[in-house]
């Protein structure tokens, strides 16, 4: 039996190790995000690794490349994080600037149109092949949380408060197209996912603002 083939049965569905590790390590990296620690970039790029294999074995090509710019994702995250921590400095955790909001929002939205296109006519979305207008809204679902999962990644590796608002943007929409498309367990891990992203913005928002609180007494404290 091929590796990436290797699994076991369970209520006589085929689970892949690849798929379920993978998935594993992504709920991970939420957990350890929340604390900032740098183990979550390496073990996303690890669960990225594992679910770009079960996809291209599956034939999911779009979800292999959302995997693919995951892993390239969490190598620029590792590299921003490193650098934000050098000399024993603690992550810097803000608020976005509103140049960095409207970026979010300018690439969500023609990001979202753009790839959508892409998906549509190479049918790399699974919803390319479903009549319209059902296959439409699928696609256009599919692109949206292709481009908010990379706008997210891309605002967590700036320790942006904010990149906790973009994956619950993102999984207002995955959740329900998970459950409408009949992917229970992945619906559910969704779930799961949205309910940690929701503590890990009010922890980080929290802390941000205590960082700006110590550093308004220490701006205070040089001008007296």
């Amino acid at each position: 039996m091929n590796w990436a083939n290797a699994g076991f049965e369970i209520f006589g569905t085929h689970v892949l190790w690849t798929d379920l590790v993978g998935n594993i390590a992504a709920l991970s990296t939420v957990l350890l995000a929340i604390r900032k620690s740098m183990w979550t970039w390496p073990v996303q790029f690890t669960g990225s690794v594992l679910l770009f294999i079960a996809s291209i074995n599956a034939h999911i090509t779009g979800n292999a490349l959302k995997q693919a710019m995951f892993a390239g994702l969490a190598i620029y995250g590792w590299w921003a994080w490193r650098r934000g921590t050098e000399n024993g400095r603690r992550l810097a955790i803000r608020p976005a600037e509103w140049w960095e909001r409207l970026v979010l929002i300018g690439f969500m939205v023609l990001g979202t149109s753009a790839v959508g296109l892409l998906f549509y006519a190479t049918g790399l979305s699974w919803g390319a092949t479903v009549p319209l207008p059902e296959g439409a809204f699928l696609v256009a679902a599919d692109a949206y949380i292709f481009v908010g999962s990379a706008m997210a990644t891309w605002a967590q590796g700036r320790a942006l408060v904010d990149f906790w608002i973009v994956w619950v943007a993102v999984d207002l929409v995955g959740v329900p197209v998970a459950f409408y498309s009949g992917l229970v367990v992945s619906g559910s891990v969704y779930g799961v996912f949205l309910v940690l992203v929701l503590v890990g913005f009010v922890q980080w928002l929290r802390e941000s603002r205590t960082i700006r609180l110590d550093a308004d007494r220490e701006t205070a404290a040089v001008v007296q």
